[in-house]
């Protein structure tokens, strides 16, 4: 066990290494480019040393903003040719090369949490911010939702778990027999035993080329596209996102027409996640109505949507007294649980801050401050990796990585 004497210094170190001037990599080498949940927050690392800083980070995720609103889940500011697919494989004609999917949009609540702490220019920055966050929702409204209003990725990488068991039986159905020659670059950065299947990425750049191929017109795509799953990650996130946005339209006397309705529909949308059968909030696929019977991290994430769930709180307790590391992205339990292998079973301690927020808000304080105070030991006891064994704690993908070292400034160092 490796006892990280000083983690807070450690921990601004990481933030500053990873810094490429207005936007933050996650880790040096396995990923060279902007991720927009990565950003969100590396934000609020920042925002603890550097208001300045801090809003920068999300000013420059917004620079990549499509005509639309949406917002690309990988910005490549500059071309680097260890990674795979770049944006040649992408193919996209947005202000700045990029992806042509999304990633769970965080970046609302976070930017609501650093206005909230600048009492200096917080408001004009927001004011700037605003419209751009409001049009990027808008567009999930229009294009992710299923037709009871539950939000749906329409890739893996999209709802940023890639390889989640939620996926399984959607991806299946898939044929990627002509997806041809690639080499993935993840593989050779990190253990390939914590990395997803070369089955599933197969799959994950079929979709590419799916998108490539309709020109990312999401009409299009709504037809062509086999994968459309609604999953709470996206679906917890966005109604989160729809409660700040409104909170700050009526600080700031902010037009944000709808939002109160779409709120109701995101309300709905998420209660239809919950899995009767299996006790638990749970991903659907959308074009088959079956669920997908997995009890993931983001399971957890609906008192962060601000869903109360007596039963995931009794599920939450069970966790933390049984797993010496929670929580997992997958149950232990269940019977496809890999305590390495990414989204599989690893503990993430971004998304445990995620949960966190949520149990402080709604009032669970003794369950978000076991949280917290577990989520710290993690950090400080074993490093700021990309994501940990939750049964011994032991680092796994990326090291000196941005969003374990903000969750420490942030949240975990201060338990």
């Amino acid at each position: 066990m490796n006892q990280h004497t000083n983690p807070d210094r450690e921990a601004r170190s990481i933030l500053i290494a990873n810094d490429r001037g207005g936007y933050t990599i996650p880790t040096e080498g396995l990923y060279p480019y902007q991720w927009n949940w990565d950003s969100a927050i590396a934000a609020l690392g920042f925002a603890q040393f550097d208001l300045d800083r801090a809003w920068t980070e999300i000013e420059t995720l917004f620079t990549g903003q499509w005509d639309d609103g949406m917002v690309p889940h990988i910005l490549f500011h500059q071309q680097d040719e260890g990674y795979f697919p770049g944006p040649d494989v992408w193919g996209c004609n947005g202000p700045i090369p990029s992806s042509g999917i999304i990633q769970p949009p965080i970046a609302a609540t976070m930017t609501r949490k650093i206005w909230e702490q600048d009492t200096a220019f917080g408001d004009a920055r927001m004011k700037a911010l605003f419209p751009k966050l409001l049009a990027w929702h808008r567009w999930i409204m229009k294009w992710r939702l299923d037709e009871f209003g539950a939000v749906c990725t329409t890739h893996p990488w999209e709802a940023g778990r890639d390889n989640a068991p939620d996926w399984d039986n959607s991806m299946a159905r898939m044929d990627a027999s002509d997806v041809g020659e690639y080499q993935r670059r993840d593989t050779s950065h990190v253990n390939s035993e914590d990395r997803p299947t070369k089955f599933d990425y197969d799959r994950y750049i079929k979709l590419v080329q799916i998108g490539r191929k309709a020109g990312w017109d999401q009409q299009e795509l709504l037809t062509l596209n086999p994968f459309r799953v609604a999953d709470p990650t996206m679906t917890f996130t966005t109604l989160r996102a729809a409660r700040d946005l409104l909170v700050i339209s009526e600080q700031l006397g902010l037009d944000a027409e709808g939002l109160s309705a779409d709120i109701e529909k995101l309300e709905t949308g998420a209660h239809s996640l919950w899995n009767e059968e299996l006790g638990s909030f749970d991903a659907r696929d959308a074009h088959t109505g079956e669920m997908a019977d997995s009890v993931s991290n983001a399971s957890y994430l609906c008192w962060y949507a601000g869903i109360e769930s007596d039963k995931m709180l009794e599920r939450l307790k069970t966790t933390l007294a049984t797993v010496p590391y929670p929580v997992p992205s997958y149950d232990p339990e269940m019977p496809k649980f890999d305590a390495r292998r990414y989204w599989r079973g690893p503990t993430w301690a971004f998304m445990n801050m995620m949960i966190g927020f949520g149990l402080q808000d709604l009032g669970h304080t003794e369950q978000a401050d076991q949280l917290r105070q577990k989520t710290g030991d993690l950090i400080s006891g074993f490093g700021f990796a990309e994501y940990f064994d939750p049964k011994t704690g032991s680092p796994a993908g990326g090291k000196a990585f941005t969003w374990t070292a903000a969750v420490w400034l942030h949240w975990a160092g201060r338990a």
